[in-house]
């Protein structure tokens, strides 16, 4: 793909999320997306079979795969698990502050079909996305560090607090006081870990 090509890709998937952010998933079409990009809807097309290949394309590729990049950044499974815990939740509440529009098509993507359709149309697994935290986890467990549970309950346990913790830092953008802290999300962060302590 030609450098202007590659930098109008950009721009489409860019602005794309900008619309499901501040208008919902459901209020994107590939003519709007078209028009707000300054392309013909045929030059979605090329690339896309539909906004469902589209939508797909765009949650691994631009979504979970730049999350999975910056979470795992100066991760290891050797952790202890409180400063593992700590890395996960450090970069991941540090990533979706500065990809808002990301964070929005994460959401979606849990309550809607999208996740298993992207998943199946790729051919992915449970585990080939964040596979170190999963080892991480399942290391704990077998050293008896943690609460003995399926790979699936331990990670709810460790995202679904901090997911609705981003969500209220969203929220309280629009509002007088923000209240999800960086000490916040620490203190925060240091009770679950203890919570799933033996």
């Amino acid at each position: 793909m030609r450098p202007k090509n590659i930098e109008k890709e950009e721009a489409i998937r860019s602005i794309a999320l900008q619309i499901i952010a501040e208008e919902g998933l459901e209020n994107l079409s590939m003519q709007k997306l078209a028009k707000a990009a300054n392309v013909s809807p045929r030059t979605i097309y090329i690339k896309y079979e539909n906004k469902e290949d589209f939508l797909i394309k765009l949650f691994i590729d631009e979504v979970l795969a730049s999350y999975e990049n910056a979470m795992l950044e100066n991760f290891s499974t050797d952790m202890s698990f409180a400063e593992g815990v700590k890395k996960i939740w450090t970069n991941s509440f540090n990533y979706f502050k500065e990809n808002s529009h990301h964070y929005a098509l994460m959401q979606y993507g849990k309550s809607s079909p999208l996740l298993n359709k992207a998943y199946l149309e790729r051919g992915i697994k449970e585990g080939d996305f964040f596979a170190p935290v999963h080892q991480f986890l399942m290391q704990h467990v077998n050293t008896g560090t943690i609460k003995k549970l399926p790979v699936q309950v331990l990670r709810a346990l460790l995202f679904a607090p901090l997911f609705d913790l981003i969500n209220e830092y969203f929220e309280h953008l629009q509002r007088p006081k923000q209240i999800i802290t960086d000490k916040v999300i620490a203190d925060c962060c240091e009770a679950v870990a203890k919570g799933l302590l033996l």
